[in-house]
């Protein structure tokens, strides 16, 4: 019997829509969902009722969060930082084009559908670029969807940019900017707390011509515009030059965006020869017509100044010879500059010069600079040209935490005049906290209870020095008296040693307390070069062995980190065969009672350990100084390596310690440690017995441990 088929209905069939298309009807669907649910205020706002901006980075803050959360293919803090930025002029050139009496564009409106709102920002983009040729490319687009730029348009849409405080832009810029264009060195910006402290120790005045050689993201212009406008000053000229491109046009967003409009910024090489400047550099940025100076140039021996054309127009491009150093080692010997060029240099050091050859004849600078710049002695024919072309004003000393996290380098900042002025006395300060920590977190000024210091509004106090140093420069610029202590002391001329400008190293505070130990007729000072030159003591340097050599036997190779708790490591990390050993014994001549000493090495210069009978058979590291007492019966090796740890001594070490390069060094100025020794024989036996009896168990229980490691399964 044949099988009936059973007819099924057809299936309906519908038009497929492709992918991309329902992705994007759904995200549509999305977008205009989430309009309505956060409920945009959507009135017809007129310029005369726009109200007061008192808190634009905390509106910022948000826009960033909710971009990051919300707002596909923008996440990235440096699209989000130049979508508003666009957007900011947006709202800024809308408030300036039209009158108090007409409705604003940059607004939601009743009844508008978010794509009506994007086509009118665009088009109002569309002005600030023929407005601002000089800050945004034409084939600039805001790309965003309009149920997002809703949302942008309705955190910002109530409030006036153009009329609003200048230090509320100022801060909400550096908070849209500072964390997203900072960089590898954090070069964009110097912190606000310095730069108001040298814009206050300067004081910019009404007609003065300023610049800003290295102007980055144009934080000092800003910040001096800023100054300006509060001290109503009038007819004075802004320049700022940097080389780079991009920093050039945010310098010229951020004095736009603050209201600055009489300001003159150039994308050009500064340590370029002004020749090779654009003409429209070259008659805005004369050599010798500048006032003053405040700058945070480049700095680093990474990225040197080449080139015979660039440095051949900078004394500071020469070699420079001291005839006398040759020969010997003195204090304040002169330098003298060659014919020879130098193959390269850093650019701090030229820029130096630069900032110098721009001002005129009395104009004044500030520089911040890496600390090694003041102390190291390869760098003191800089401070000979300085002396030659200048007089040192100031020199403020900032603590390690300035720039940090951004980079580790200790600057101090430098103000100078350049001649025909003429200064015999130098302002110095040192400034111990810089208002955040090594992560850049915030820091409070506390009691000796744990307790937050308050203001008379009941906020917390930044935990800042330079406010009062710069209060310090004043007073005793008027000759006002001040309390010479690390917050301002004045140095005279005469008393600058070797060339040597960083503040630490006259710390007034120590020099009182040593002074307050001599007069109490209870101890002698005697200096370290002053044991050397009376036959009491000798200093000798370890050596290098090269690397080579690690591990190839069982001699120690004592290394800085080797000396601990006032001894040598039971087990070294490096040790050397004994045929390395024979060649620098005799040299060495490490013998028992020897103190060892740190000489070089971040974080551990001051460390010392006693050369026990443990310990003679090694090599010490160049790093290390060995120190002989030659004469006991006139100073106890125990009584001298207690004056080494004596809380005065590692304070003196502490400020002698300067940066070279990456490595800290006291150097030579070991000598100079002032060491007071008691004039009380009892007392100086009495301390030396406990020393040895120290040293004595420390020694027994070192042999007890060999012993039983050896002894062990």
């Amino acid at each position: 019997m044949p099988v009936k088929k059973i007819s099924r209905p057809k299936k309906k069939t519908y038009p497929v829509r492709p992918k991309a298309r329902v992705k994007k009807v759904a995200e549509s669907r999305t977008r205009e969902y989430r309009v309505r649910q956060l409920g945009f205020p959507a009135t017809l706002i007129y310029k005369r009722d726009l109200q007061p901006l008192h808190n634009l980075k905390a509106i910022l803050r948000d826009l960033r969060d909710y971009f990051a959360g919300n707002v596909t293919g923008i996440t990235r803090d440096e699209v989000i930082a130049q979508t508003m930025l666009r957007l900011l002029f947006c709202k800024i050139v809308d408030e300036q084009e039209i009158r108090a009496d007409e409705l604003v564009e940059f607004a939601n409106r009743p009844n508008e559908s978010p794509n009506d709102l994007a086509r009118r920002i665009q088009k109002l983009f569309h002005r600030v670029k023929q407005k601002r040729t000089d800050i945004f490319d034409p084939a600039e687009v805001i790309e965003i969807d309009g149920a997002d730029l809703a949302y942008v348009v309705s955190k910002l849409q109530d409030y006036t940019l153009v009329n609003a405080d200048r230090d509320i832009i100022a801060d909400a810029f550096e908070e849209l900017i500072g964390t997203t264009f900072r960089g590898g060195e954090g070069q964009f910006f110097t912190p606000r707390n310095v730069v108001q402290m040298m814009i206050e120790m300067l004081n910019p005045t009404s007609g003065e011509r300023i610049i800003d050689p290295a102007c980055g993201s144009g934080g000092f212009l800003a910040y001096i515009a800023r100054h300006l406008a509060h001290t109503r000053a009038s007819d004075y000229t802004i320049v700022g030059i940097d080389k780079d491109a991009f920093l050039s046009r945010l310098a010229r967003i951020y004095l736009s965006l603050i209201g600055e409009s009489d300001y003159h910024l150039f994308c050009e090489n500064s340590l370029e020869q002004p020749r090779a400047w654009r003409l429209e550099t070259q008659r805005a940025a004369p050599l010798g017509s500048f006032d003053l100076i405040l700058t945070n140039p480049p700095f680093g021996a990474k990225i040197p100044v080449i080139g015979k054309e660039l440095l051949r127009q900078f004394e500071l491009g020469h070699h420079w010879t001291c005839p006398e150093r040759s020969r010997r080692i003195e204090k304040n010997d002169v330098w003298l500059k060659t014919t020879e060029l130098l193959d390269k240099q850093p650019p701090q050091v030229l820029f130096i010069e630069r900032c110098l050859q721009l001002l005129k004849p009395g104009g004044r600078a500030g520089i911040v600079l890496p600390e090694g710049v003041f102390g190291n002695p390869s760098d003191r024919y800089i401070w000979e040209y300085v002396r030659q072309n200048a007089s040192v004003l100031a020199i403020v000393s900032l603590p390690p935490e300035t720039f940090q996290p951004s980079t580790h380098t200790k600057t101090s900042v430098v103000f100078l005049q350049k001649l025909p002025a003429s200064n015999r006395r130098v302002f110095m300060a040192i400034a111990k906290t810089i208002g955040h920590n090594k992560n850049g977190k915030e820091i409070f000024q506390i009691k000796p209870d744990g307790a937050p210091v308050l203001d008379s509004s009941g906020n917390k106090i930044i935990d800042d020095d330079t406010p009062d140093i710069a209060r310090n420069f004043a007073r005793a610029n008027t000759g006002t008296p001040i309390v010479n202590n690390h917050l301002g002391f004045v140095v005279d001329q005469t008393e600058i040693d070797d060339h040597i400008f960083i503040p630490e190293f006259y710390n007034p505070e120590l020099r009182e307390e040593l002074k307050q130990l001599e007069q109490s007729g209870k101890y002698r000072l005697m200096s370290i070069g002053d044991l050397i030159r009376a036959g009491v003591i000798e200093i000798r340097r370890g050596n290098e062995i090269g690397s080579q050599f690690y591990g190839t036997g069982d001699v120690p190779f004592v290394r800085t980190t080797d000396i601990v708790n006032w001894e040598i490591k039971m087990d070294p990390v490096k040790a050397v065969a004994e045929e390395v050993y024979e060649q620098y014994r005799n040299l060495q001549d490490v013998r028992e009672h020897d103190i060892l000493f740190v000489n070089d090495g971040t974080f551990l210069i001051g460390r010392t350990a006693m050369v026990t009978h443990l310990d003679v058979r090694i090599i010490i590291q160049s790093h290390l100084k060995k120190i002989r007492v030659l004469k006991p019966d006139q100073l106890s090796p125990f009584y001298l390596f207690y004056l080494l740890n004596s809380n005065i001594a590692q304070r003196q070490i502490a400020v002698k310690t300067f940066t070279q390069a990456t490595l800290s060094t006291i150097g030579n100025r070991l000598l100079d440690i002032v060491l007071p020794i008691s004039n009380d024989r009892a007392e100086i036996e009495r301390v030396a017995e406990q020393v040895r009896q120290i040293i004595e168990q420390k020694t027994i229980l070192r042999e007890q441990c060999v012993q039983l490691v050896e002894t062990s399964i």
